[in-house]
């Protein structure tokens, strides 16, 4: 990796006439600050300011490095040292830094398989598997924020996508249950629509549950309260159903998903005045003037719930937990989530809005390993003893934090996510058809240290696993059916009696 960086550090005085003190600083730091961060195994490399001369205000530099000191790095170390000893000796200090030509190469591990373009790049050149960029379009705060270490990063990772982003996701068969007898073979959603139970939304991927079908949501609530949560002692919490773009930054969701949220836009102003032109064409077209419309708000800082668990993170953010409060454990069930499916919706269990508990645990490693496995018993009976299903598990890889280059891996697969899947009927054979996944269970390391959450003593690890109602239900149903005669009795007991609803001549 080499990095040649020319700019100019413009002085707030003139300096030609300190060009010796000058001279004497950069000959220094090319022998101290400038080599900070070389491995006491190596022998030589780090930055080195290889020319300079002075124009009235203005200092021009040519900076040499190799990746053990970047050369963005070695300018802004050498700003700091220049404002300081000349500031002190000769009252000038430097006020700004303008890049005038960066040079990047550094070696892939792929020869790319078709163009790589990434944002604030001038000129991206790849020959074989060395990559030649240049950035000189960088502003200082820029290069302080480490943009040129993330450009890097993201043509790296561009590069592994195109030959590993296209494969499946890592699949494992860690646990199955006893096939069951099968009672019917339709197709949920379809029959509670027929029934007048379900009602397709006034939005595309939202349904509208009448009582019916309301119940039997509510009472999946119920049970996953009653006999997962609160057995292990999570607690309740309320949040927002708006998220900032900062929180998914955190998390990863931002880079993940952006293409599956769905944004939140805000009135420019409220005052009724402004708005007038607006309202007086709602009420003589009776439809909105989009165009309009678009004019008199904002552009998106924040999007509806992809998952509740960013906002929980986001609410112990650089905070210190005391050890005897851990773990932690809470869990939201009033924010629905919002995710832009397109062409891939289906009935109620794959849609653009849902309902669903986010237990989230924070801890270190070991409480949140042995929480995970009494979570998986507690889904187990839950799963076995009360809903009677036919399902598996298996370990996998989030898909948004695929797309994030955020997989975690553990060779004890004791971190990692783990899915749970039920044999939906309507579908096909066991074999051959797609199994819906309608539990997870999470546990990393990643978020803990996202958002800079610490315990007095000890190393935190965190986790989530989202409890999908409409999920839930669609795989007891695909089950089950819809007649109550085929329910399980322990689900009975706690459904009762289904609304008689409305009659709809």
């Amino acid at each position: 990796m080499e990095f040649e960086l020319e700019a100019v550090l413009s002085f707030s005085g003139e300096i030609d006439e300190i060009n010796d003190d000058i001279s004497k600083v950069i000959s220094d730091a090319n022998e101290d600050i400038l080599k900070r961060g070389i491995p006491n195994d190596v022998e030589s490399g780090g930055a080195s300011v290889v020319e300079h001369t002075t124009d009235g205000k203005d200092l021009h530099i040519k900076i040499s490095s190799d990746r053990y000191v970047r050369a963005h790095d070695a300018v802004v170390r050498l700003r700091k040292k220049l404002s300081q000893d000349m500031g002190k000796k000769h009252h000038v200090g430097v006020r700004g830094i303008n890049i005038e030509r960066y040079q990047i190469s550094f070696e892939l591990e792929d020869e790319p398989k078709t163009q790589i373009k990434v944002p604030y790049v001038d000129n991206l050149n790849i020959i074989g598997k060395t990559c030649s960029i240049s950035v000189t379009s960088l502003t200082e705060e820029q290069l302080q924020r480490n943009f040129v270490d993330r450009i890097i990063n993201r043509i790296k990772e561009k590069v592994h996508h195109q030959y590993y982003g296209g494969k499946e996701e890592k699949w494992e068969l860690v646990w199955e249950s006893e096939k069951k007898d099968i009672v019917w073979k339709e197709d949920p959603t379809k029959v509670m629509e027929e029934k007048g139970w379900i009602k397709k939304g006034p939005t595309k991927g939202k349904w509208f549950y009448r009582s019916q079908a309301a119940k039997i949501l509510k009472t999946m609530e119920d049970i996953a309260v009653s006999e997962i949560l609160e057995p292990l002692g999570f607690e309740e919490i309320i949040e927002s159903m708006m998220v900032p773009f900062d929180v998914w930054i955190d998390t990863g969701h931002m880079e993940g998903i952006p293409n599956e949220a769905y944004y939140i836009s805000e009135p420019r102003t409220r005052d009724p005045d402004e708005w007038e032109e607006i309202v007086d064409e709602i009420k003589i077209s009776r439809e909105v003037p989009i165009k309009k419309l678009d004019k008199m708000t904002t552009p998106p800082k924040a999007g509806i719930c992809y998952a509740q668990c960013p906002v929980i993170y986001w609410s112990l953010k650089n905070c210190t937990i005391s050890d005897s409060s851990l773990p932690v454990l809470l869990y939201d069930k009033t924010s629905p989530s919002a995710r832009y499916e397109s062409g891939g919706r289906h009935g109620i269990e794959r849609v653009d809005e849902f309902h669903r508990i986010e237990p989230v645990y924070i801890g270190t490693k070991e409480q949140l390993i042995d929480l995970k496995n009494d979570l998986i018993e507690r889904y187990k009976h839950v799963f076995e003893d009360i809903l009677e299903l036919e399902w598996r598990m298996a370990n996998v890889t989030p898909f948004y934090l695929q797309q994030a280059g955020e997989e975690e891996k553990d060779g004890k697969t004791e971190l990692g996510t783990v899915d749970f899947e039920a044999y939906l009927p309507y579908r096909g054979t066991r074999e051959n058809s797609e199994w819906l996944e309608f539990q997870n269970l999470s546990l990393f390391k990643k978020y803990t240290d996202s958002f800079n959450i610490k315990s007095q003593t000890r190393e935190l690890y965190s986790g989530c696993t989202g409890i999908g109602l409409e999920r839930w239900t669609a795989a007891f149903l695909a089950q089950k059916g819809i007649d109550p005669k085929f329910w399980p009795e322990g689900f009975v007991k706690r459904v009762g009696d289904l609304p008689k609803g409305i009659e709809i001549l």
